[in-house]
């Protein structure tokens, strides 16, 4: 059991890491979005195949021309990713150390 939760535990920082990861790549595309810049062309084109799936649905909710030419998109994903770090990856690692809280009482 004291490997399962310190499974949990870890799970939950990589998932952590690359939820945090994510939120720098889609503020870093955002950023690229005002200020084109030729010499990274082929950077800007690899951030938008990895945002791109995840911000076409919100744009088809709130789409940009509905909003004076704004893209609220990224703002809303971010939103989602720091919602699902705080309830979903907080949840397993709680769960996590609860599981080993209960197994150091067993030693």
């Amino acid at each position: 059991m004291v490997l399962f939760a310190n499974f949990l535990i870890s799970i939950a920082k990589v998932i952590h890491i690359i939820l945090i990861t994510y939120i720098w790549v889609i503020i870093i595309r955002a950023l690229l979005s005002w200020i084109p810049v030729p010499s990274l062309h082929s950077f800007a084109v690899i951030l938008f195949y990895l945002t791109e799936p995840v911000l076409r649905p919100f744009r088809r909710i709130a789409p940009p021309y509905k909003l004076g030419g704004i893209d609220i998109s990224p703002i809303i994903v971010i939103l989602l990713i720091i919602f699902l770090d705080s309830f979903l990856v907080k949840s397993i690692s709680i769960y996590g150390m609860q599981l080993l809280r209960q197994q150091m009482w067993i030693f």
